[in-house]
């Protein structure tokens, strides 16, 4: 654990068992590690040059050491610094190789190939944290990861940097096991999301600085993606975007009785059911509303919630009951369009 904040392993295990026994010879220590006695009397040097311990005074040498919660806030304000340090000196860098390439760069140097799924991930992950005001994404199958195992970097940067993240998906990811309710997760931390048919392909784009797009072959997805740099290409991804984005079908989980109408929310498996009380729904219901919006058919919806389609059917029709809908895609729309999902 100690190694996050530049404390070696050896010198870790030490520290611990030392500051289990709060003070402690040598001698003492020598059983509580699996170290010989002069790379226990190394690591303890260490300990001490770096604060994380003392020498008290008399014969034999005794240590204490240092309050953990006091090493711990040391070592990562420290960290910290040397991280900011590097940060100044990485966009001093850029601006100079900037400088010395002039006002453009050589058209083959405006798209990167990623290549090999952990390049990918990491520079995924590094493009939201790049991110300065928006990241948009259009997604939809196939994935190369679980698509219902969420994305915890999403998660973070909208929890600790207020971050914007506007997300349009494929009708046929909402059929996903799982990813409905994915994507709930996602609503509620912040994202904005809308719904579409014909995702053209998958992308991320990183402010109006980059674009990471996945490359596909023969309608799999491949461990490489395009990485592309500011320039006219980017500039009509992003117009892309913002066109499907004017015409993809807003989803929003402000469910309740408010101003859009009596429906409330009860948990599975508690309280009234919805046949004695058809003015409530449970969550089966609002990922069942999810997919009626994205037009998902009886048999696709019976799959992804694990119903009969029968089921499906009798579920359908106590809801467009309740919205006063003629068809299932209408009971969807007028769903969303009371703010219900």
């Amino acid at each position: 654990m100690w190694h996050a904040v530049g404390v070696p392993e050896p010198e870790g295990l030490v520290y611990e068992a030392l500051a289990l026994r709060r003070q402690a010879t040598l001698n003492d220590l020598l059983g509580d590690v699996a170290l010989s006695r002069s790379q226990l009397r190394s690591a303890l040097g260490r300990l001490v040059d770096r604060g994380l311990a003392s020498r008290l005074p008399g014969r034999p040498a005794r240590y204490a050491a240092t309050s953990p919660d006091q090493v711990a806030t040391f070592l990562i304000a420290e960290q910290e610094r040397d991280l900011l340090r590097l940060r100044r000196h990485a966009d001093e860098l850029a601006k100079d190789i900037r400088r010395r390439e002039g006002p453009g760069r050589h058209p083959a140097e405006l798209v990167e190939v990623i290549e090999g799924a952990a390049n990918l991930r990491a520079t995924l992950i590094r493009l939201q944290r790049e991110a300065r005001v928006q990241i948009r994404g259009l997604d939809r199958p196939p994935y190369l990861d679980n698509p219902t195992s969420g994305n915890t970097e999403e998660t973070q940067q909208l929890a600790d940097r207020g971050l914007t993240y506007r997300v349009i998906y494929d009708r046929s990811a909402l059929s996903i096991p799982g990813r409905m309710a994915e994507i709930w997760r996602g609503i509620q931390s912040g994202e904005r999301a809308r719904v579409a048919s014909n995702v053209p392909m998958k992308m991320l784009l990183c402010d109006d600085r980059f674009a990471l797009i996945p490359v596909m072959a023969a309608g799999q997805l491949t461990d490489a993606a395009y990485l592309v740099h500011p320039s006219s290409l980017l500039d009509a991804v992003g117009g892309l975007f913002e066109a499907l984005w004017e015409r993809a079908v807003a989803i929003n989980r402000s469910v309740g009785g408010g101003r859009n109408g009596p429906l409330e929310r009860v948990e599975d498996g508690g309280g009234p059911t919805t046949e004695e009380q058809p003015d409530r729904i449970t969550d089966s219901d609002i990922e069942l509303l999810g997919l009626l919006a994205g037009g998902a058919t009886d048999e696709r919806i019976a799959r992804t919630l694990g119903w009969s389609v029968r089921t499906v059917h009798r579920h359908v029709h106590r809801i467009m009951a309740m919205v006063g809908a003629e068809t299932r895609f209408q009971a969807g729309m007028e769903a969303v369009r009371r703010g219900w999902v």
